[in-house]
């Protein structure tokens, strides 16, 4: 009779710690992609714009140390003050509109019953367009000879407007197009949240004789308060950036009207003689501005959370 192969010892099962270290190392190496493009796409271009506000450099030749010099540069521009301001108009008007408008719109979207999956699709539309198309489609709404803004106007007996081309409209002309370009997006996320919130709870509402208004201010916002405080964040950030808009439509007019700050920062890199280290200094401004409201924003949610 054949002889009887020895048993093979039996493996003990992994411990509790090494299949833990099993289990992050496993995760670690899935986040190692998205952790390389998020060092090679931001974080890099970052630490590289503060060294470069305090160079003189063209991107070419050796930069040369100026140290505070590019931001007093930028400070002493005339337009320097103009564009801190319009930025700030800009991220007011576009809060006001661009962060109720959407809210509202999804509040009346969750109250439908009928035909709700297709004005979804309607109002998120235009995020899908390329955001030149979207600029270039406004722009020739605002024509004001055959612009179909101004064609509204006529045929209704109304004086036309010169949208672009006045210091009174050319601003808020900007942040129309904004809003519209980028509401779809909002209406989405506060939907989404809106369809989170217990039926109950309204229910218990409208019990109490709550009205639509009272139920929204009692129960609609307070239990969304966390999302609206996370775009309000947000919205802060990108309408404190916008550049797309002035660039395409006015190229900061008339008489200085629409410069932003991400549209001066343009200016000092690419027209006034490739002073990238103005530029820089002045995206370093920008971004400590911006890491301040991000700070405070999350300051509130953890507040929010407790």
């Amino acid at each position: 009779m054949p002889a009887k192969r020895p048993a093979r010892p039996r493996r003990r099962p992994p411990t509790r710690k090494k299949r833990t270290v099993r289990t992050n190392l496993t995760a670690y190496g899935f986040l190692c992609a998205a952790l390389f493009c998020f060092a090679l796409f931001a974080w890099w271009p970052m630490i590289r714009q503060i060294i470069m506000s305090f160079q003189e450099t063209n991107l070419v030749d050796e930069p040369k140390w100026v140290g505070l010099d590019n931001f007093r540069t930028v400070v002493e521009d005339p337009a320097f003050g103009q564009a801190w301001k319009n930025t700030f108009v800009f991220s007011g008007l576009a809060l006001l509109c661009g962060y109720l408008i959407p809210f509202t719109v999804a509040i009346v979207l969750n109250e439908l019953r009928h035909a709700r999956a297709y004005l979804r699709f309607v109002v998120y539309l235009p995020v899908m367009l390329p955001p030149i198309v979207s600029v270039l489609l406004f722009k020739w709404f605002y024509d004001p000879g055959p612009g179909l803004f101004n064609a509204v106007l006529d045929g209704v007996g109304l004086p036309t407007l010169q949208w672009l081309d006045s210091t009174d409209t050319a601003l808020i002309s900007l942040v129309i197009v904004s809003t519209w370009m980028n509401m779809g997006a909002g209406v989405l996320i506060y939907l989404a949240a809106l369809q989170n919130i217990p039926g109950e709870l309204y229910e218990a509402a409208e019990l109490d004789g709550a009205g639509i208004f009272k139920r929204i201010w009692n129960v609609t916002i307070p239990q969304t308060r966390l999302i609206l405080l996370l775009m309000l964040m947000l919205q802060i950030v990108a309408t404190m950036q916008v550049f797309i808009e002035p660039y395409m439509l006015t190229e900061g007019g008339p008489e200085n009207a629409t410069v932003t700050v991400a549209y001066l920062m343009y200016q000092y890199a690419f027209r006034f003689g490739g002073n990238y280290g103005a530029g820089s200094a002045l995206g370093v401004m920008l971004m400590i501005v911006l890491l301040v409201v991000a700070a405070v924003q999350l300051r509130l949610t953890r507040d929010e959370k407790r």
